[in-house]
């Protein structure tokens, strides 16, 4: 008797489910993607921009507007307790992005935005661990920042906001 009630109400949620329609906000503008410095942060960078927003259909190679990123990552080493048993290294990583309109010459919208992430490190620099949680949550941090600005930017009017002179 519980499975035929169980079954009964996994059938309506199905139901319920299938007559749903959500629809992801849509910003309809097209991207190019601009060269972004910084040698393996950058090109980390480049690919998740390219990768989100291609799945979003939002690239295209011959846009007026024109995307800048760049990314930095500092570090900094804090002691959580009293007894100094505990080290930790935070890594702060910096993402700023420029949408220039290639035709108007102008900018089209700024964005900038930071993540803060620390891990407990071994206190000898040889330790293989303290390298690879540093590339861990380097490439973590660029990712959520990357998701974050496509998020913001599909809710967004991209209109210029300066003009060279």
């Amino acid at each position: 008797m519980f499975k035929i009630k169980l079954l009964i109400s996994l059938l309506i949620s199905l139901i319920v489910l299938s007559c749903t329609n959500i629809n992801a906000p849509k910003n309809n503008a097209k991207f190019s993607l601009g060269s972004v410095g910084g040698g393996y942060d950058g090109l980390l960078l480049y690919n998740n921009l390219d990768a989100h927003l291609s799945s979003y259909d939002m690239v295209d190679k011959n846009s007026n507007y024109e995307i800048r990123s760049s990314i930095g990552h500092s570090t900094g080493v804090y002691v959580t307790n009293i007894d100094n048993t505990s080290s930790r290294e935070s890594i702060t990583s910096e993402l700023t992005l420029i949408i220039y309109d290639k035709e108007l010459d102008c900018t089209a919208y700024n964005y900038n935005n930071k993540i803060y992430q620390f891990y407990i490190y071994a206190s000898n620099e040889k330790f293989i661990s303290n390298k690879t949680a540093l590339k861990k949550i380097k490439d973590e941090n660029t990712e959520e920042l990357v998701k974050i600005f496509i998020n913001t930017l599909m809710n967004k009017n991209i209109e210029c906001v300066t003009k060279k002179k």
